[in-house]
């Protein structure tokens, strides 16, 4: 609860003579006119001057550009990926997901990986951050954000940590076809993952917002490129999986330590420990 404290200039202001009182009104109302107070005298003065704006500095300008489009972006600025839907303040786009923390060997295939889809004529790149997706990436709305979290919370409580492996590539395209992944699809887990998708659905149902797919593919995303590349994808698929399959130390698997979900949403990110 915010409370105003009087300062001290405000006690020496109260204590104003009447007559102070009234010329410090007139200087408040100056189109009263009433009253020989000098500020009534020197209002009335400016009055009969014409009234000029000076130009704002061309710094200044350019800040604040009149044809400029407010929700217009430029997709070079984050690889040629386009929103999936419009931007708007207030807006924050939210999910819900495990987190991967790659080694080093996972690094040294993924550029491997990479070097065979680039020789069969697609260049893929590579994921900022490494994760496996329990919802779909929904809008809330600022006020929401703490009451969605405090639900996810109470809906998570009871869940407890497992691991899940991955290990077999697939090419998966958005909604919108405006972007295609390299993905390693989850092969154990899968009971342990429906039931926190189950928990994560019955918030999203609670703040009326899409509940997950109805027959997931549970994937890590490694690499994506711009664009509907599901066919040319396919066409090199077998030899990118030959090169996880025949890796130098035997097939890669992917190790997913399932300890900890993370919500997103817009810059803030929000931590649900599992239970041991």
């Amino acid at each position: 609860m915010l409370v105003g404290y009087s300062s001290s200039s405000e006690e020496e202001n109260e204590a104003v003579t009447p007559q102070n009182k009234s010329c410090s009104r007139q200087f408040r109302e100056e189109d009263d006119g009433e009253g020989d107070c000098p500020g009534r005298k020197k209002a009335k003065t400016e009055e009969q001057v014409p009234k000029t704006r000076l130009p704002l500095p061309g710094c200044l300008l350019a800040m604040f550009p009149e044809d400029a489009d407010p929700q217009a972006e430029d997709n070079t600025h984050h690889g040629g990926r386009i929103r999936s839907f419009k931007h708007e303040r207030g807006n924050w786009a939210t999910y819900v997901y495990l987190p991967y923390h790659p080694e080093e060997e996972f690094r040294d295939l993924l550029e491997e990986l990479l070097s065979v889809a680039k020789a069969h004529g697609v260049t893929l790149s590579t994921q900022e951050e490494f994760h496996l997706s329990l919802s779909q990436t929904v809008v809330l709305r600022h006020h929401w954000i703490q009451p969605f979290t405090q639900s996810l919370r109470a809906g998570l409580v009871h869940c407890k940590r497992f691991v899940c492996s991955a290990g077999r590539l697939r090419v998966y395209c958005n909604a919108e076809r405006t972007r295609t992944f390299l993905g390693m699809e989850a092969y154990t887990g899968h009971a342990h993952l429906l039931n926190l998708v189950q928990a994560i659905d019955r918030t999203m149902t609670e703040f009326r917002l899409a509940t997950f797919y109805k027959d997931p593919s549970f994937h890590v995303s490694l690499a994506w490129c711009v664009g509907d590349m599901t066919e040319q994808m396919e066409e090199c698929m077998k030899k990118l999986q030959s090169v996880v399959d025949e890796h130098e130390d035997g097939p890669f698997q992917l190790r997913l330590d399932c300890a900890e979900l993370r919500c997103r949403t817009g810059n803030k990110m929000f931590r649900f420990p599992l239970e041991q």
